[in-house]
């Protein structure tokens, strides 16, 4: 176990410095939240250099190892769910589950509405069609995680709006008692800041940074079954892609970024 940063070693101090703090975290056994050295202690206990301190805590922020708040220190970070919500056609119920935690939802709206002009393009209806539509505050490990509000044409599950999904998958009730089958998806993710409202909902900082994930699923017929957006708390998620060359014959993942 590295305890000490090696002068002949090759590796950058910086390096040696993160390795020291993962195996020291990992040593006493350390848990979400427990306080770790500050910039200064860090300095004195291994003769290193302030650069070198904030290089090492930014490369573990950044890796979500540690996390730093101003004024009060650095802390050992909750683990971040990867999700693979952005290259399949798998829900949050799916992605949680498969990683061993918990997730319930807190229904804040749920009933069937005229379609406005953007949700009937989405859903490729006539405006004021009904839809159902479904605000939920979610929670993993009774931690609020994302904020979604989904839409559906009514007519493809009526009687939808009286279920209860407090602890069960959306898409499973869909397939199993509704017969809808998902063909494929398109997502998009973009960063955006928390408004005061959601801020709340949330549990962080009135401007924090959040994903905005925007999602519109196709079934066999490939037309639009269903679309939502969803607001991932930053600090607790990472959305994880795979690509693959232009040059092979199989579909491409596309992720696209706008500023």
């Amino acid at each position: 176990m590295v305890t000490r940063i090696d002068r002949s070693s090759p590796l950058p101090f910086y390096h040696q410095l993160k390795q020291i703090v993962v195996s020291d975290i990992k040593r006493r056994g350390m848990s979400p939240g427990d306080r770790l050295p500050g910039d200064h202690e860090l300095c004195e206990t291994y003769d290193v250099s302030r650069t070198v301190v904030r290089q090492a805590l930014a490369d573990l922020e950044a890796e979500g190892v540690i996390e730093r708040i101003k004024g009060r220190g650095t802390f050992v970070s909750k683990p971040k769910i990867a999700e693979g919500l952005v290259r399949s056609l798998t829900g949050l119920y799916a992605d949680v589950a498969a990683r061993g935690s918990s997730l319930r939802s807190n229904v804040r709206r749920m009933e069937v509405v005229p379609a406005d002009e953007q949700i009937a393009a989405d859903l490729d209806l006539a405006p004021g069609s009904p839809v159902i539509v479904i605000e939920r505050l979610r929670f993993v490990d009774d931690e609020p995680w994302v904020f979604t509000v989904t839409h559906l044409p009514h007519h493809i599950a009526p009687g939808l709006e009286h279920e209860d999904l407090t602890t069960q998958s959306l898409y499973t009730l869909l397939e199993q008692h509704y017969g809808v089958q998902l063909k494929r998806g398109r997502r998009s993710v973009e960063a955006t800041k928390a408004s005061a409202e959601l801020a709340a909902d949330l549990d962080i900082p009135d401007g924090d940074p959040v994903l905005l994930l925007r999602s519109t699923s196709f079934g066999v017929d490939d037309r639009p079954v269903e679309m939502f957006v969803a607001f991932h708390r930053g600090d607790r998620s990472r959305f994880d892609v795979d690509l693959e060359s232009s040059t092979t014959s199989s579909p491409n993942t596309l992720m696209r970024v706008t500023a």
